[in-house]
């Protein structure tokens, strides 16, 4: 099935991806790995939720922490509309799609709707929220691997073409995908907003569930940095794939898991894709360059692990196409 043309006057206009509430068990374990380790500012804390931010965003939050009975899950994902009449637009467009909206309350945040995907994925848009204090310049608060900001989301979706058609059409452009050669059918798009690789990329398997969250991060150095970090402070079995560079939108990344399996990418030197003629770049699943680009394939677990958002009942893919897995 070929890429969908994009969308270039949608009818809402979306920014950027911009916050992630994860579910976790131990709020003080898992302030520790995302503060020491990963980096993250603390915004704000309670008995219930951490609210985090990277070094260079003034928004309040990128992570949001919460206390929950269900650890392991995602709550909800967020993003950031050009001004507040994209809202209502948002809400009636969502509505046309026979999806479920709510005006909901967010710390921190102004107006915000509450919905879903095709695929049942919770999703929030808001256009306000509160805004700090620049600290990029603060070099005593870098920590762990430097996060300079949020960078994108990546979703296992058992119909990878349907997701990628209902977000082309509220505006998503999509920049890479790979394709199965035999049905003609999607195996995995990644799609953009705000103007490089991806705010939102789509992978074939069991969903809906959040595969990664990503953290842009200066340097590869950093990454390297990290990782001897984690290798010394008890964390070297939460260290997953990588380092390594991706074929596919040419990333510097390291993948890791959080103590409660939530996936985290650590990422940087991806591409400007602002022009909106850019061309998709169509990838071949049997490429062993696809998923890196020095050949190392990918371990069995990136395929089949993922967190699932709470109360969305899953669906298996019918897509039987295999990627080139690591002995």
């Amino acid at each position: 099935m070929p890429v969908p043309a994009p969308n270039l006057y949608p009818d809402f206009n979306t920014i950027r991806l911009s916050h992630v509430y994860l579910n976790v068990k131990d709020l003080a374990a898992s302030k520790k790995f995302y503060t020491e380790i990963l980096g993250l500012q603390v915004t704000d804390e309670s008995e219930s939720h951490i609210y985090l931010r990277a070094m260079e965003e003034r928004g309040h939050h990128c992570v949001i922490l919460q206390k929950s009975d269900q650890p392991g899950t995602v709550e909800v994902m967020g993003f950031k509309t050009f001004d507040e009449r994209d809202l209502e637009k948002a809400e009636a467009y969502f509505k046309s799609k026979d999806r479920p909206t709510e005006w909901v309350e967010r710390p921190y945040q102004g107006k915000t709707l509450l919905t879903s995907d095709n695929m049942g994925i919770p999703l929030e848009f808001y256009q306000k929220m509160d805004q700090l204090e620049p600290i990029h310049q603060k070099y005593a608060l870098y920590r762990g691997v430097k996060p300079l900001r949020i960078d994108h989301f990546n979703c296992f979706s058992h119909d990878v073409d349907a997701s990628v058609a209902f977000y082309s059409d509220f505006g998503f452009r999509v920049t890479e995908y790979t394709e199965d050669e035999d049905s003609k059918k999607l195996w995995a798009a990644w799609m953009h907003r705000k103007g490089n690789v991806h705010d939102m990329a789509f992978t074939n398997g069991t969903g809906p569930r959040m595969h990664h969250v990503a953290f842009w991060v200066p340097t590869p150095l950093n990454i390297i940095d990290l990782l001897d970090l984690m290798a010394t402070t008890g964390y070297v079995g939460n260290i997953e794939r990588g380092p390594g560079r991706h074929g596919i939108s040419n990333a510097f990344f390291l993948y890791i898991l959080d103590p409660d399996g939530h996936r985290i990418e650590i990422y940087c030197s991806d591409y400007q894709t602002v022009d909106p003629d850019l061309q998709p770049i169509k990838w071949d699943l049997k490429d062993p360059q696809r998923q890196t680009l020095w050949g190392a394939a990918a371990p069995e677990s990136w395929f089949k692990h993922g967190t699932q958002f709470v109360g969305v009942d899953l669906k298996d893919s019918e897509l039987n196409a295999t990627p080139i897995v690591a002995p």
